[in-house]
């Protein structure tokens, strides 16, 4: 994930289901994809905040859970 030019970060409610990792948001946030039409997903509802390492380099970011 560094420098990827990534816009959004996204984690799969699986993956976060058996870690036990979800806060809900505030409010919903409805994804576009690159050609501007919506996302068949359901809109983005939880997050999740972790801690990334990669070769001594150290950041915590919110990464949006996707697939219900």
């Amino acid at each position: 994930m560094l420098d990827s030019s990534e816009t959004v970060s996204v984690i799969s409610s699986e993956f976060t289901r058996k870690n036990k990792l979800k806060k809900k948001l505030d409010k919903p946030i409805y994804m576009k994809n690159i050609d501007s039409t919506f996302n068949y997903e359901e809109p983005i509802e939880h997050t999740v905040e972790v801690e990334l390492f990669y070769r001594g380099y150290k950041e915590r970011m919110e990464i949006n859970v996707i697939g219900g």
